[in-house]
């Protein structure tokens, strides 16, 4: 359940980031949206075991840190994609 709130998370993070600040207007919502969702799962499923103690979740509940790191992930991927487009403009 955790991967799916991810995925969703990160899409509409990337949305508002298209939205509100113009991030990846360029390559367009769909693009955006992947990007944000593939960031959010990443920073949700690699990066959050890399921060948190074991076992302080048992496995299949809800994880609000990892929520947080998924969602700064996917920003922070959505930014550094943007940046990259802007660069280099591919």
């Amino acid at each position: 359940m955790n991967a799916v709130i991810w995925l969703v998370t990160g899409g509409l993070v990337a949305a508002l980031a298209i939205r509100l600040m113009q991030w990846n207007a360029g390559r367009g919502l769909v693009v955006a949206v992947l990007i944000g969702a593939f960031c959010a799962y990443f920073g949700g499923s690699v990066l959050t075991p890399l921060f948190e103690a074991p076992g302080v979740i048992a496995a299949g509940e809800f994880n609000p840190f990892a929520l947080i790191v998924a969602t700064c992930t996917a920003l922070a991927g959505i930014y550094l994609s943007d940046t990259f487009y802007d660069r280099f403009g591919a």
